[in-house]
């Protein structure tokens, strides 16, 4: 019989997490046959470990994994992959947003030949400034590097084992997990789903790791930084030959003297500023290739509960 893992990243949900699992409990575990669950706890400041605990007290097909410190949620994800035991394993948001009947929808997917599921967003109750800036994410993404994201986009999703050894194989750090899941291909199959308005907790999802967010996605799957400097390195070079071409012709044949220090200090401030984007471009990919070569590992397991990890520190 094929089993099924459901990686749970868990940051400061202390108020969700046992009536996340009592919903699992009674909508679809009994449902699932062989079953584990990982919940992954990426540095939490409350009870998220001591309430994962209870859980895992009473089934023990629940397994608790406790980072060393707070890593992300993608690296939470990576760690509960590298944790998981199943034949596919699926991953669920701890905020009560998706309804826990959709793992079915993923599994079925799974279980009729996809190795990889998206649950995709296809209506959303989040506020309406939240879903505007997702837009112009998901928008970005397909615009510029790629194509086949869904118009809802996805953060749930289901992935076969072998799909699961390719993504842990990957190994790159300050990327976004969900385009690596995309970049993978294998045909993947789209499951749609209604995401609820959060009730219970407040979001972690800052503006700080969206904006992040979105430099690991240009910068990781995208050519098009690099290439908005060539452009735009061009685009100044044929601007400020043609000013210079139209000067000296207006100095010839009007006799127009050649001043003007408000133009020029605004040339000057124009070009500086490209420069320093420019720079501060390159400094992004000149400080991702620093933090590669250091060979640091995306997280650090502190210590495993439950499942073969029993008690390991």
């Amino acid at each position: 019989m094929s089993r099924i893992s459901i990686i749970i990243p868990v940051y400061y949900n202390a108020d969700t997490l046992m009536l996340l699992y009592e919903d699992m409990r009674a909508k679809i575990l009994s449902r699932l046959g062989d079953y584990e669950i990982v919940f992954v706890d990426d540095g939490s400041g409350d009870d998220s470990w001591k309430i994962m605990n209870e859980i895992r007290s009473k089934d023990q097909n629940v397994k608790c994994v406790r980072l060393s410190r707070n890593f992300g949620e993608h690296a939470a994800i990576l760690a509960g992959l590298s944790e998981c035991s199943g034949d596919c394993a699926v991953t669920k948001q701890a905020d009560l947003q998706e309804d826990s009947e959709l793992i079915l929808e993923l599994y079925d997917g799974w279980k009729r030949g996809s190795k990889v599921v998206y649950a995709v967003r296809e209506q959303r109750e989040d506020p309406a400034l939240k879903k505007f800036f997702a837009g112009i994410y998901y928008t970005i993404v397909r615009k510029f590097i790629n194509k086949n994201m869904p118009r809802g986009g996805f953060d749930c999703y289901l992935l076969d084992r072998q799909v699961i050894d390719v993504i842990l194989g990957m190994d790159e750090k300050n990327s976004s997990l969900t385009l690596q899941v995309l970049w993978v291909g294998f045909s993947p199959k789209l499951v749609y789903f209604h995401r609820r308005e959060r009730e219970i907790g407040k979001s972690r999802w800052t503006f700080a790791k969206k904006f992040k967010l979105v430099l690991d996605s240009m910068m990781s799957f995208s050519y098009f930084p690099i290439r908005f400097m060539s452009v735009m390195g061009i685009l100044c070079a044929i601007i400020a030959f043609i000013w210079i071409i139209a000067v000296i012709i207006e100095r010839l044949a009007v006799g127009t003297p050649i001043a003007g220090w408000a133009s020029l200090m605004c040339l000057v401030l124009f070009s500086t500023g490209m420069i320093l984007l420019m720079l501060g471009v390159l400094g992004e990919y000149l400080w991702r290739v620093l933090d590669e070569s250091r060979n640091r590992p995306p997280f650090l397991i502190d210590c495993v509960e439950g499942g073969d990890g029993e008690n390991s520190k």
